[in-house]
């Protein structure tokens, strides 16, 4: 008798062992890191960047995957409905974690509520740049003025509907009381090519979609996005030095895993994330294109997902953004 009661009040303590040793054991075989996009990205960047640094330190192979789809819903439908062990994680954008949310009603995965945080890991400023042929402005209250004084006869590209650089453009006219034309684009080099042949005026892009057509010529920067001058710019002010009062606008990218993932894991990740992304060779390369690392906790980066949300849903609402 008392063998069986022995056995039977050790049981629950078994059942509670047996998942803090599979929590352990982390990772079990290869992890996946889904990238939503094509290759050459900045979301595939930092996605193989984690990857190759991760795959030294866990014990397991860690693989980046490309699965583009409709603006990043295809591989965050994927991952959201992966099982919640960390062997499948997101590395995604602004657009897939914040931007969708605030543009597409119907969205097939809900951004926050589908995953868990592991670490917002890069951010990099918009640049507002114009063809200098066709643009006689060379500070922000000239270009002001000039859209001003040529409403109805500007226009501007974007790398797509409900883009970054297209809300970026979206709360700068808003700000400025300028209406240049949306020009939507399959990606920011085409939305740039276009631009210096001339067939636009103006543009928002990432600083690393530009900064090489600034520093060439053919591309003329009026304003960074950045709270504080960009050291591969350090000449073009900021759109707040330009008069626009706390104008600050990042692209960013972020790593998540599917909800449920148990915490220990989830530090884990967060550990081997964040220091994948700080070793000083990630650091250099990362800075080179134009990002800023960041790569801290996973509440900060909860936080920070939730306020832009909640930012770009306004700006879409006022705007009266629709998705293609």
């Amino acid at each position: 008798m008392i063998r069986r009661r022995t056995l039977l009040a050790a049981a629950p303590l078994a059942m509670l062992a047996a998942p803090l040793r599979a929590q352990d054991a982390w990772p079990s075989r290869a992890v996946t890191v889904l990238v939503p996009f094509v290759a050459g990205g900045p979301s595939d960047i930092v996605a193989r960047i984690i990857a190759t640094r991760m795959a030294m330190t866990v014990g397991q192979p860690v693989v980046a995957e490309n699965r583009p789809g409709a603006n990043g819903e295809v591989a965050a439908r994927a991952v959201a409905r992966s099982a919640p062990d960390g062997h499948t994680l997101l590395v995604g954008s602004i657009g897939v974690f914040a931007i969708n949310a605030a543009l597409r009603p119907n969205l097939g995965y809900d951004p926050v509520r589908d995953f868990a945080p592991i670490t917002l890991a890069v951010t990099t400023p918009n640049v507002l740049v114009v063809n200098p042929q066709r643009v006689p402005a060379n500070t922000l209250p000239e270009l002001v003025a000039w859209l001003k004084a040529n409403a109805g006869k500007t226009s501007y590209s974007t790398s797509g509907v409900g883009s970054s650089d297209h809300l970026t453009m979206e709360l700068f006219k808003q700000e400025t009381g300028t209406d240049p034309t949306h020009v939507p684009y399959g990606g920011g080099a085409a939305a740039a090519t276009d631009l210096i042949a001339g067939n636009v005026q103006l543009s928002f892009q990432n600083l690393g979609t530009v900064a090489g057509h600034i520093q060439g010529g053919r591309l003329k920067a009026i304003a960074v996005t950045s709270r504080s001058r960009h050291p591969i710019l350090p000449n073009v002010p900021t759109a707040i030095e330009g008069g626009l009062a706390d104008f600050e606008v990042t692209s960013w990218q972020a790593a998540m895993a599917p909800a449920g993932v148990p915490a220990p894991i989830l530090a884990r990740l967060n550990a081997e994330a964040t220091a994948a992304l700080k070793h000083p060779e990630s650091v250099q390369r990362l800075e080179q294109i134009g990002f800023t690392v960041v790569a801290g906790s996973a509440d900060d980066y909860g936080r920070f997902q939730r306020a832009e949300i909640e930012r770009w849903k306004r700006v879409v609402q006022a705007a009266n953004i629709r998705p293609e």
